[in-house]
């Protein structure tokens, strides 16, 4: 792993937290069908408002045609180093409660609390994961045959980590600076 990506933390937070970072450099390595249903069973176990589990997960394998349409609906600023990913999972909201039908607005919230635990299971297999929004979302809603009800969200791109000498520029580069955070005084506030 590459040390300039642990930060320094001011206070003290837990070393898969800390580990995890979105990686663009990706090994030419195949992830195991064990290894992204883990990934699956984390998401799971998230909170959610009513145990309603409103995420959806598709995902497609590096060499599967459905990786290929995924890879096309990215924007080009993703594709370069995306193209290198051994798989990519599409994270998506059902917009409506399962019995009831009417709509979930706390869908996207739960979604994101999935997709953390998807990102952190990742991290501890020694995988990396790049959770992109820059994609044409009518165009994967239309490539992949998505209902009115499916609300995808982001795109993670997933891999094991390889060298970030292998990736051009300006990517390269991002993959070599060391992470940030705001300051918590600029966003926690005691009321």
């Amino acid at each position: 792993m590459n040390s300039i990506k642990i930060p320094q933390t001011q206070y003290p937070v837990l070393d898969i937290i800390k580990n995890r970072w979105s990686a663009r450099a990706f090994a030419d390595k195949e992830i195991s069908d064990d290894a992204l249903n883990t990934l699956f069973e984390a998401a799971s176990w998230a909170a959610s408002a009513n145990n309603e589990q409103p995420w959806e997960y598709l995902y497609s394998k590096k060499g599967e045609e459905g990786y290929e349409k995924i890879l096309a609906t990215l924007m080009p600023g993703n594709q370069p180093w995306a193209k290198n990913a051994g798989a990519f999972i599409i994270t998506s909201a059902r917009r409506s409660f399962k019995v009831s039908q009417k709509e979930n607005a706390w869908a996207h919230h739960d979604l994101g609390m999935a997709n953390a635990h998807l990102l952190l299971q990742a991290t501890a297999l020694n995988l990396y994961c790049h959770p992109m929004a820059g994609f044409h979302k009518v165009q994967l809603i239309e490539s992949l045959g998505l209902s009115g009800n499916q609300d995808p969200i982001c795109i993670i791109a997933i891999g094991y980590l390889t060298e970030a000498e292998t990736l051009e520029e300006p990517y390269k580069t991002r993959e070599l600076t060391a992470r940030t955070r705001n300051a918590l005084d600029t966003f926690v506030f005691k009321v």
